[in-house]
């Protein structure tokens, strides 16, 4: 495997456990500030930290007007399409169905890079798939699964699945032309415009009069920061070598991630059917690398 992979590997994995300890610090937020309000402020402190960077190092790029379209697309998938999605469909359906519908997406990656990428699908490729698909669901059944959702919920989970996608195909282009840093300033920027009519009609009010907690606070930084900002950086980063279908593999370490990170923080027990479901994801997405691997042999 080339220096270049491995890079993409070390730097997809740092996204994923970026956005797994989000779960933690979006729990914490939510104790003061409502879920648009929470979005909206860390995309304004992430905008104006990653803006700063690229004035104080020089490294600012203008956008070419080609591709105005692009980053609004960009920008309407993530951040606001799937945080409508999943904020809303989190409140109607189950976590564990939630996980479910999120674990479709390198399942949708590979069918549409396919699709509008002409990226390979090879048959380790999809095999790694499944079995990573599998091992999700070993750690999240338990004592068998009913669906029992609401529908509107459901599809809702199902909006921020596609808008992932539609983010995936969408970053490939943009990857090309401009740097990391500069993508996820110009989206978390143009995605604040998109959620201020959502803050003003629903949470303004609310979020005047609600007490703000330190943690509160301090949870929203660490979103902005390692969430809004590094994970994607880093994402952007992977996606550009990797490609869309398997970057999207590594969405099923989230929910490994988050179990790990309950066990170390605070102390959950991972039962020997948490332990194997862990494995079973490992080793899918250890399969969908290994045709990479040996064709760079």
């Amino acid at each position: 495997m080339s220096k270049t992979n491995i890079s993409s590997i070390i730097y997809i994995i740092m996204s994923m456990i970026f956005w797994a300890f989000s779960f933690v610090w979006v729990k914490v937020a939510y104790e003061s500030f409502a879920p648009i309000s929470t979005v909206l402020m860390r995309l304004i402190i992430s905008s104006g930290l990653l803006f700063l960077f690229l004035i104080l190092t020089r490294r600012m790029t203008a956008l070419n007007k080609k591709d105005y379209k692009l980053i609004l697309w960009l920008s309407f998938f993530e951040p606001f399409m799937y945080f409508m999605g999943e904020s809303f469909g989190m409140q109607l359906v189950s976590s564990t169905l939630a996980a479910v519908i999120i674990s479709t997406i390198p399942l949708f990656a590979t069918f549409f890079a396919f699709l509008f990428l002409k990226e390979r699908i090879t048959v380790l490729a999809v095999l790694g798939m499944a079995v990573s698909f599998f091992g999700v669901g070993t750690m999240i059944f338990e004592n068998g699964f009913e669906l029992n959702a609401s529908l509107l919920g459901i599809m809702l989970m199902f909006v921020a699945v596609l808008s992932t996608i539609g983010y995936s195909l969408t970053l490939k282009k943009l990857a090309q032309k401009y740097s990391p840093v500069n993508i996820i300033a110009y989206q978390n920027f143009i995605g604040i415009f998109m959620f201020l009519p959502f803050y003003f009609f629903w949470e303004h009010k609310g979020l005047m009069s609600a007490k703000h907690t330190t943690d509160s606070w301090l949870a929203i930084i660490q979103l902005a920061i390692f969430a809004s900002s590094l994970a994607f950086i880093f994402f952007t980063k992977a996606i550009k070598n990797l490609g869309v279908a398997k970057s999207n593999m590594f969405i099923n370490l989230i929910p490994v991630f988050t179990a790990l990170f309950a066990w170390w923080l605070r102390g959950d027990v991972i039962d020997t059917q948490k332990g194997m479901g862990i494995a079973i994801v490992v080793t899918g997405l250890f399969v969908s690398q290994m045709k990479r691997r040996k064709n760079e042999a």
